[in-house]
């Protein structure tokens, strides 16, 4: 490691000994924030890349750049029967990590050590997956961070990591950059700093650009250190653009695999209408690569400050074929699961006064994520998923399920055939399926 590098992690690491991060409350946990439980679940990105249901049962976790220990809580919450093992390079950030693992009965499932992302090959392991949160864009090459990480990453496994947009976040770093000339980004200085910027910020006029698009009433409270140290006075902080990610997987020789919040990144959306986008966009999007398409989205609509994504080894495996494509035979073959994060008694409940009240069942109430808008879900297909509560169910099954629910055609009030009560099925599981509420796995 270089002397410059070198000197960086010292800063850091003072920084954030400092600051610890993040500061969430010792006895707060994500048990029931399925949204939280649903990104760190290992299921999610495996699914999206192999469409296939993986147990977590054994699985090794890496939390690169652990923190006060939230996150590994986090994965080790999520993915039952796993085993984590958490990094970082404060000593007092780890030390509340174990505080933390502690009070909530994991400290036998959660390893934490003190230790740099580039001296990872020191642990002697290779992980099924990585967590890398917020960290990789400290790194003057952030393909150099993932090399590290790839470094101990095993084949089949898959690296979540994440870039600070340079389009959403270019406020902050005017802010970063103005507190740097008056010398406030000095190392150690955080103590002076904070009270020196409240009381910059609250002296502007309220006109100001950069107080009307950096500045909030948190900022002025007791507890503002966080939100600042994370924000105006965030030590080696750096904005990327989707080119530069792309670029960055290529020169550490990674594969793409999704944004991690993926519905949220759909150019179509941006529309009023996205099933009839004008015709010259139309035409461009259905040839672009991911690349091209994401890069549209980040200049018309610049709102994620985190260019989130999944990644893993190059394969020379064929991406799953997708729903759309699939033909009888093939759905024939099929498995069908329930999400693991709505399998939860709340979502039973909920699906079973649906049923009786014959009432929609809103499952964007229990899993919102992968989507901007509610998805409603009828009480036929309510009764369908309630039967995956009892574990995953062969499509023929479903088939006969629904006929069993839907035995006549309700305007002919002719007997549903299995043909036409396979399409019906398709076409349910396919709309559950783009949510990942529903995960439907073709069998050899």
């Amino acid at each position: 490691m270089d002397t410059s590098q070198s000197a960086f992690l010292e800063t850091m690491r003072r920084q954030f000994d400092f600051g610890p991060y993040p500061r969430h409350p010792i006895d707060q946990s994500p048990r029931n924030e399925p949204n939280e439980l649903f990104v760190y679940n290992l299921v999610t990105p495996y699914y999206l890349r192999d469409q296939r249901v993986i147990s977590t049962e054994g699985k090794l976790i890496l939390d690169a750049g652990c923190g006060t220990g939230y996150k590994a809580l986090t994965l080790a919450l999520a993915n039952p029967g796993a085993r984590v093992v958490g990094v970082d390079i404060s000593p007092k950030s780890v030390e509340l990590a174990q505080q933390r693992l502690e009070h909530h009965g994991l400290k036998d499932s959660v390893e934490l050590q003190v230790l740099a992302i580039e001296d990872l090959p020191q642990l002697g392991m290779a992980f099924d997956y990585i967590n890398c949160d917020e960290v990789l864009y400290f790194f003057d090459d952030i393909a150099r961070g993932l090399a590290a990480l790839k470094s101990v990453l095993k084949p089949e496994g898959i690296i979540r990591a994440n870039l600070h947009s340079a389009l959403q976040r270019a406020i902050f770093f005017r802010a970063q950059e103005l507190f740097g000339l008056m010398g406030l980004m000095e190392p150690d200085a955080e103590e002076m700093a904070i009270p020196i910027v409240v009381e910059t910020m609250k002296a502007l006029n309220g006109g100001i650009d950069l107080k009307k698009r950096s500045w909030l009433p948190k900022y002025e409270t007791d507890d503002n250190a966080e939100a600042l140290l994370a924000n105006h006075l965030l030590q080696g902080d750096k904005g990327y653009r989707i080119a530069d990610l792309f670029a960055a997987l290529q020169k550490a020789d990674l594969a793409f695999v999704s944004m991690l919040n993926w519905r949220h990144w759909e150019v179509a959306d941006l529309f009023n209408e996205p099933d009839n986008l004008p015709a010259y966009l139309a035409m461009g999007l259905a040839d672009s690569s991911i690349q091209d398409r994401l890069t549209l989205y980040e200049l018309l609509h610049p709102v994620h400050r985190l260019l989130d994504f999944w990644c893993g080894h190059p394969s020379d495996t064929p991406s799953p074929t997708p729903l759309a494509e699939w033909d009888i035979a093939t759905w024939q073959t099929a498995q069908v699961t329930l999400h693991p994060q709505l399998l939860t008694d709340k979502v039973r409940a909920a699906a079973t006064e649906a049923i009786y009240k014959r009432q929609p069942l809103m499952l964007s109430e229990f899993l919102n994520l992968p989507t901007l808008n509610p998805v409603p879900v009828d009480s036929g297909v309510a009764a369908l998923l309630l039967g995956l509560f009892n574990g995953p169910m062969a499509f023929a099954a479903l088939v006969d399920h629904w006929r069993t629910l839907r035995s006549v055609d309700w305007v002919t009030l002719e007997p549903v055939s299995v043909e036409a009560a396979q399409q019906q099925v398709i076409e349910m599981l396919s709309s559950l399926e783009t949510f990942l509420y529903v995960l439907v796995e073709p069998q050899p």
